[in-house]
């Protein structure tokens, strides 16, 4: 069979008819495996006729010698699923992705070779994304509109105009696709102006662009730079993500309506970017950096039509109406009835959850126990961490130094390199943090991103040496990834103490390396906390990190809203699944826990809390947001 869609002057045509393209983005690896046919019906209600999704590699090989389609991981499955809920499908397979995903998609691993450049044509590079389109690519091929499935497009690398100007690498990926079985129309996606189509287009696939306003210059520049062909707006940013430490993003549902309608009345074809957002369970969330680090949040609602819950927000009915100016829709209330659905799905109510007990962390094995010891402080990469904390430990001699006053002082700990942050602990004592995140927590600003990152030992000197003096102690340095980032020069970076521990004269080598995937940490955290004696809650930073073990009651399966707006900063987990990073600075002050993780009875929540011991627990009806 041929192509199903195809490209005139004027417009796609689909099995040779007119059409124009109506989709909206659902990234799988960001919704419950149990809820992708309940989004895809809600993107279905909202009027799309197709959904688009990324691939994220790092979510299908976590490792070298694992590939996997199973689970969130199961492509497959929701393409499948989608095809049975009538929606074609626009695939973008990276192996970029961005999409404020760890590392843009790129597995950790992949960084380990220091002499490997990613996305040009680098031929260690190239072999690796070789080997891993061979595994996914059929997955994708043999569900083409050409061959009876639903994928009607499929979109070489992704915003490369806004990285590099390697016009080889993207022949090797537009070729790769094609020789892999790929019939149907590949595409590209690129920034709305010449100095971005540039780099990004390649011959044998149709130019799409990017942008979320000003459709009326977009159309303007398209006749000069894109003339003769559809116009389809890739991705329409109709809302935006969210960093920790700043402001919520929020967009008025009827600004992008009228958006919407300038490219519906051009003939413009569009995908919403995101129709729904969904959620970076775990730690897979990217960070951007434009100066200093910024993480994403957990929560990647987006202010979309469809909120991370599944709720049908203003943005979704102002949308719909537009789109029923183009197409005919029927009533609302009675597609969602002949769907099966609720405009809001089943959540537990507001309650308390009880705070049962508070277990110092490093009274554990866990904090203790030796590790393989290398010269240098390794990356995490070195180690096949690829998301999570790296705890190094050794023996320092610390030695006071006294002042003209007579007081006496400590010199501090330089860590050169320190990617993100990191707590430091001194025979016990925690004598604070540093990077991202250390300094200007207090007003919701994330700093702190300075070479060397500096840990003040002098306010300790008296509990350190009380003879004054010198002594060897036990340095531990608990180091986090706050997020690989995802766009931009920075992409690929590593993490760890990436050049080294400066004391006073020297650099200290010969460190133990504990990696922690606290993704996988679940059940192992949860038998600490479970194994230590029982006592009264501890207090003050000596405590920290802590293990806060809680429950709470539910009548049946249904989302849930954790408040963990008293909490510090760290990871949480509920009933064993890791569901993400939280953190006291905002904005985000709730997790999202999707209905398929919470069971008849008692619930068991675990805070890892890395900053402060939490005071109380929560569930909430909505969202939080600061």
């Amino acid at each position: 069979m041929p192509a199903l869609l195809e490209t005139t002057p004027d417009g796609f045509l689909r099995g040779g008819e007119a059409h124009r393209i109506v989709s909206g983005a659902i990234h799988y690896f960001r919704v419950h495996p149990d809820q992708w046919r309940d989004r895809l019906r809600r993107l279905v209600a909202l009027g799309c006729d197709t959904v688009e999704t990324y691939v994220a590699w790092n979510i299908h090989q976590p490792d070298p010698g694992t590939v996997t389609f199973e689970g969130i991981a199961d492509l497959g499955r929701f393409l499948d699923i989608a095809a049975e809920e009538g929606l074609d499908a626009i695939v973008r397979p990276g192996p970029f992705i961005c999409a404020e995903w760890e590392n843009g998609g790129f597995p950790g691993w992949v960084l380990r070779d220091r002499a490997m450049r990613l996305r040009v044509h680098d031929e260690a590079y190239l072999l690796l994304v070789d080997d891993w389109f061979d595994r996914l690519i059929p997955v994708i091929a043999q569900r083409q509109a050409c061959r009876g499935g639903n994928v009607v497009m499929v979109q070489v690398e992704n915003e490369y105009g806004s990285y590099g100007d390697d016009t080889l690498y993207l022949a090797h990926l537009r070729d790769g696709l094609r020789a892999r079985g790929i019939e149907e129309l590949l595409v590209t996606s690129d920034g709305p102006a010449r100095m971005w189509l540039t780099a990004g287009t390649i011959d044998g696939a149709l130019p799409t662009v990017n942008f979320g306003s000003r459709t009326r210059d977009v159309l303007e520049m398209a006749q000069r730079e894109l003339p003769a062909q559809p116009l389809m707006c890739m991705e329409f940013w109709n809302g935006w993500f969210d960093h920790w430490g700043e402001e919520h993003h929020s967009r008025d549902a009827g600004s992008a309506a009228a958006e919407l309608e300038d490219m519906l009345a051009a003939g413009m074809s569009v995908n919403f970017y995101m129709a729904l957002g969904g959620t970076n369970f775990g730690l897979t969330a990217g960070a951007n950096h434009d100066g200093v680090l910024q993480p994403t949040t957990t929560s990647y609602d987006y202010d979309a039509p469809i909120a991370e819950d599944g709720r049908l927000t203003e943005k979704f009915h102002a949308f719909r109406e537009v789109i029923g100016r183009h197409r005919d829709l029927p009533p609302l209330a009675e597609q969602l009835a002949e769907l099966g659905l609720d405009a809001e799905p089943a959540a537990l109510g507001a309650r308390e959850v009880q705070i049962e007990r508070v277990v110092p962390l490093r009274a554990s094995e866990r904090f203790t126990r030796t590790a393989p010891t290398h010269v240098v402080p390794p990356a995490f990469e070195d180690l096949g961490l690829e998301r999570g904390m790296l705890r190094y430990s050794r023996d320092v001699e610390i030695e006071a130094i006294d002042r003209a006053d007579g007081t006496r002082t400590l010199a501090p700990l330089q860590l050169f390199g320190l990617a993100d942050r990191g707590w430091v602990y001194v025979d016990g004592v925690a004598v604070g943090s540093a990077g991202i995140g250390a300094q200007g927590a207090a007003d919701g600003t994330l700093t702190g991103e300075t070479d060397p990152a500096v840990v003040e030992l002098a306010p300790f000197v008296d509990r350190l040496l009380p003879e004054g003096g010198h002594r060897t102690v036990r340095v531990e340095i608990l180091v986090e990834n706050l997020g690989r980032v995802n766009f931009g020069p920075y992409l690929g970076g590593r993490k760890g103490i990436l050049r080294g521990v400066w004391d006073r004269v020297r650099f200290l080598g010969d460190w133990e390396a504990d990696p922690w995937p606290l993704e996988e940490m679940g059940e192992e955290l949860a038998g600490i906390a479970a194994a230590a004696d029982a006592s009264p809650a501890p207090a003050g930073t000596d405590a920290l990190p802590v293990l806060a073990v809680a429950s709470f009651e539910a009548e049946g399966s249904a989302d849930v809203h954790l408040d963990v707006s008293a909490a510090g900063h760290g990871v949480a987990y509920v009933n064993g699944h890791c569901v993400g990073r939280y953190w006291s600075i905002g904005p985000q002050q709730s997790l999202y826990v999707p209905s398929p993780w919470i069971r008849e009875g008692r619930n068991e929540v675990l805070l890892l809390d890395l900053d402060r011991v939490p005071s109380r627990l929560g569930l909430v009806d909505r969202p939080l947001f600061d």
